[in-house]
């Protein structure tokens, strides 16, 4: 049994070495999983929300999501996703929205009672395929493999797979919070993300400020939420510091970017 558990110890310990990676911000990532592997989960898992969660009717909302979005995606690097996106207006009062491996960007109709313009949904649009760019639902799985000692995720699409591993795979790459499996990206991941997010509005040509007034309007909107200490998300004071303190980047980008979005 000492002599498996060794082994097994051995092996996890030599698939970290040889998947090490670096994110965007220069961060050190272990990413067990190819581009590949990666897109075909997130794909599926679209394909899975698509049937069990109402996409929205409404065309004029439906057009100005897809105008962010098109603004936003050609500043995407290759390497991240390499194709067109698809994006998808959900019909939920959910207040969020978020981006998968394969080019996936979903928006829930509730974030835009919270966005105000053109330039706050580009910021939560930013923000979200900022995970992307940074690999971090690979990281978040290739954690989990780790952590239970077997690299049983790294065969499983979801057809075919039992709830409980469809769950851990949904929620690895960031939606598993619909499926009842609560597993959020924590500070790390959140931070860097708004960073790149923010990066990603202003080349796009969106004003960077609009991050900024954006978590003043989720503030508002999540009155109540627990002190940071006990979340793993950076409370809103943090991510309005950080945001405001990286416009002096951001803003250059922006004056420099030869896009000029109107989305309306």
């Amino acid at each position: 049994m000492k002599f498996k558990l060794k082994l097994l110890s051995g092996v996890c310990i030599a698939l970290c070495l040889s998947a090490c990676s670096t994110s965007p911000t220069g961060r050190n990532q272990i990413t067990m999983f190819s581009g590949d592997k990666m897109s075909a989960m997130g794909s599926e898992s679209f394909e899975q929300m698509k049937k069990d969660i109402p996409i929205s009717s409404d065309k004029k909302l439906t057009a100005y999501v897809q105008c962010v979005a098109d603004q936003i995606t050609p500043n995407v690097s290759k390497e991240a996703h390499d194709g067109s996106w698809e994006v998808v207006l959900f019909e939920s009062d959910q207040i969020n929205a978020f981006a998968l491996p394969g080019g996936k960007i979903g928006v829930y109709t509730g974030i835009l009672k919270v966005t105000e313009n053109q330039d706050q949904l580009a910021a939560i649009m930013g923000h979200e395929v900022g995970h992307v760019i940074a690999n971090h639902s690979n990281e978040r799985l290739s954690s989990n493999s780790v952590a239970q000692g077997a690299l049983q995720i790294s065969g499983v699409l979801l057809s075919g797979q039992d709830e409980q591993t469809q769950g851990l795979v949904m929620a690895g790459l960031g939606v598993g919070v619909q499926y009842g499996v609560l597993m959020p990206y924590g500070r790390t991941h959140e931070k860097e993300a708004d960073i790149i997010g923010q990066e990603l509005m202003a080349k796009s040509g969106f004003k960077p400020k609009a991050a900024v007034d954006l978590w003043h309007n989720m503030a508002k909107a999540s009155s109540g939420a627990p002190p940071e200490f006990l979340s793993t998300h950076p409370s809103n004071e943090t991510r309005i510091k950080k945001l405001t303190e990286h416009l002096k980047v951001t803003q250059p980008m922006y004056k420099v970017s030869a896009q000029k979005p109107n989305c309306g």
